[in-house]
């Protein structure tokens, strides 16, 4: 479903469905997902609509730009190594509209579960979007309605083994690539002195053949004064 549209427009899904349609000198918008109906009326003359993944942190409501994956396993790294994983984090669709050179965030759909967690302590901690994932060392298939997939290239710098239980990331320095199958990003972690760690992007597809979505942030204008993640308080 992922894609540029005309409008009028209707999408329906087993799961998803969206329309909008003319009403009058109006256009009427309406989605249904995970049982959240949404009803909306634009004063709108012509544009074009864009449906695509989106960060994954704006569902239930935008309280973090952080995104906490732990993992179903605990991964042990060797040291002075860089070792590939895949795991997996929720998927967001975001519904945008383009009129007249602007772009308008229309709606936003999940059907991933909702859960927040804090990393650090309750008073100076960090409150997260949740997700628990497997570990795998080959890409894993998942519906790219509920799941992406993030290729994440760890290195350990230090000089001991260490073990990971979880990763965090700053959800403005997502860069996600999607296809009608496959929604992924690729990601980096260094694990630096006294088992810190700094978490990034990569802007770059997984896999050929794939579009970059548009990133949320840029479509509302907000400034970004950084895009990594440094986890201080525990890995």
């Amino acid at each position: 479903m992922f894609g540029y549209y005309d409008i009028p427009l209707e999408i329906v899904t087993e799961e998803i469905s969206l329309s909008l349609e003319r009403e009058g000198e109006a256009f009427i918008y309406r989605s249904e997902c995970a049982d959240t109906k949404v009803e909306k009326l634009l004063l709108l003359g012509a544009g074009k609509v864009l449906i695509n993944p989106v960060e994954p942190l704006n569902k239930p409501k935008e309280l973090t730009s952080s995104l906490l994956i732990e993992f179903e396993k605990n991964l042990l790294v060797e040291p002075k190594t860089t070792r590939k994983i895949f795991i997996t984090y929720p998927i967001e669709i975001g519904v945008l509209i383009y009129s007249n050179g602007d772009v308008e965030v229309l709606d936003i759909l999940t059907l991933a579960r909702q859960k927040f967690t804090l990393y650090g302590n309750p008073r100076s901690g960090v409150i997260c979007k949740y997700w628990r994932s497997k570990v795998c060392s080959t890409r894993p298939a998942v519906n790219p309605l509920h799941e992406g997939v993030i290729e994440l290239n760890i290195t350990n710098m230090t000089s001991n083994w260490v073990k990971l239980t979880k990763a965090v990331f700053n959800a403005y320095g997502m860069k996600i690539y999607y296809r009608d199958d496959l929604v992924a990003m690729r990601a980096r972690m260094k694990i630096m002195h006294g088992h810190n760690a700094e978490t990034d992007f990569i802007d770059a597809p997984l896999e050929a053949g794939m579009t970059k979505a548009m990133e949320l942030y840029t479509a509302k204008k907000l400034q970004v004064t950084t895009t990594k993640f440094v986890m201080e308080v525990g890995l």
